[in-house]
């Protein structure tokens, strides 16, 4: 293992000329401390539970490794990288191929809201590294014919426990059942649950512990405040915040996939360039707004908890929890998303009456009392007449769009609605029984 005083550059670690290029290239200009920790371990071939706080630089630390090893050993689906949300798989992807640009590494992303059958073909095609959702991968797992992961050398879970937390377990399992036993197994998780704990035991060998952060914690540079408010002004509130702060890049984050489409139709409707990222988007949308605010096209992205995991946009300024978050650790998660990489950022959680337990809780959590972000209400409420015009056009947005939705679902009158074991039955003719009563035998 490599001396504890010289882990100053990825060369000292273990890493070969070709991959410290590509490092330089990315202009990484030294290993952070999950790197020097994990990348020699990884490097003896050793299996790793990896524990570091998000924006850590977990990606490279279970990518270099494993390019290392396919250097030495090339073959086919080398590599499985199992992620719980599809835009930190794309950003995976990025990652490995820029890394190993310079050896010819091929990746495909298997994850849901896209073809099957586009990803099929990718797939036939046996890249190097696989980056997938569980859900998806079974689907293709079970599905695509001549697809198989039986020569498979490394599994990576990475964000595990919210893998995990998306109950992905029953996913999981059954990839664990048809990868080989023989193979070198990266779990790296910001938090370690029950589940986690559990899943460790049942799919790594003698693992090296690598630990970062033992309790958790927000980067010191990180400026963290709360402001108390009655519900029925936090739309106000976010607007005088969001002027008041303008010039800056905001991640806003809400508790629903509907909030979220409101809050940012909300914003667009006073002129701010708002836009959403949630669930319910198909996967290019979600793609497209999420680059529009990386090329700083948008400063304002409104999303659920989708992104607060993982995201790597360096520029993020100000992260604003407008719904507190339900689970304590996901507020660790949303505010790592600004102050990364040695920068400052802020943070302000907006707390209303509902939620004050929800707020000691991560106060609780982090080990301190945050200072309360300063604002004059009454400069505030000159906002509300504007804000409730806002607020009603895009309601009215949203209405608009939800018929829109129905009618495309609602087939035309004249025709035949095919559902299983029902019968459109013609006035005067008896519905005939036969085919249901063959059933309940």
């Amino acid at each position: 293992m490599t001396e504890a005083g010289d882990l100053s550059t990825f060369q000292s670690l273990g890493v070969v000329d070709v991959l410290c290029e590509a490092c330089e290239r990315l202009e990484w200009k030294e290993p952070t401390k999950i790197q020097q920790e994990a990348i020699p371990v990884a490097l003896e071939g050793k299996d790793i539970i990896g524990l570091a706080e998000t924006g850590s630089g977990k990606t490279a630390a279970f990518a270099l490794p494993i390019l290392q090893a396919l250097l030495d050993n090339p073959q086919r689906l080398f590599a499985l990288i199992l992620t719980p949300t599809r835009e930190l798989a794309f950003q995976i992807s990025e990652q490995v191929e820029a890394l190993g640009s310079g050896i010819g590494v091929k990746c495909v992303v298997v994850v849901g809201g896209i073809d099957m059958m586009t990803q099929a073909i990718m797939l036939a095609k046996k890249p190097h590294v696989v980056i997938a959702t569980p859900g998806r991968l079974v689907d293709h797992l079970e599905n695509t014919k001549g697809f198989h992961l039986r020569s498979l050398k490394y599994l990576v879970m990475d964000e595990a426990d919210r893998i995990l937390n998306m109950d992905f377990e029953v996913e999981v399992n059954k990839i664990l059942k048809v990868i080989p036993r023989e193979r070198r197994t990266y779990l790296f998780s910001a938090t370690m649950t029950q589940k986690v704990h559990k899943l460790q035991r049942a799919s790594l060998k003698n693992p090296v512990k690598v630990e970062v952060s033992t309790k958790y914690t927000t980067v010191e540079k990180l400026q963290q405040s709360y402001l108390f408010i009655p519900s029925k002004y936090k739309d106000c509130y976010l607007v005088s915040i969001l002027n008041d702060l303008a010039g800056n890049s905001f991640i806003v984050f809400c508790g629903t996939c509907n909030n979220t489409q409101r809050v940012a139709l909300m914003l667009r409707n006073l002129g701010m360039s708002a836009v959403p990222l949630h669930g319910h988007m198909a996967q290019e949308k979600r793609l497209g707004a999420l680059n529009k605010f990386k090329s700083k096209g948008q400063s304002i992205l409104i999303a659920t908890d989708v992104a607060s995991r993982g995201l790597d946009i360096p520029h993020v300024d100000v992260v604003i929890n407008f719904d507190i978050p339900t689970h304590s650790k996901d507020y660790i998660h949303r505010v790592g998303r600004t102050a990364r990489a040695g920068r400052s950022g802020k943070a302000i959680t907006f707390v209303t009456q509902y939620d004050v337990e929800l707020y000691q809780r991560i106060e609780q959590l982090i080990g301190k009392r945050l200072p309360k972000y300063p604002t004059i209400e009454d400069e505030v409420l000159v906002l509300m007449e504007r804000v409730t015009e806002a607020q009603r056009h895009a309601k009215m947005e949203l209405r608009e769009f939800e018929e829109k939705k129905k009618k495309r679902k609602r087939p035309h009158e004249d025709e035949e609605v095919d559902i299983p074991a029902i019968r459109k039955v013609r006035p005067g003719k008896v519905k005939p029984r036969t085919k249901i009563s063959k059933k309940r035998k």
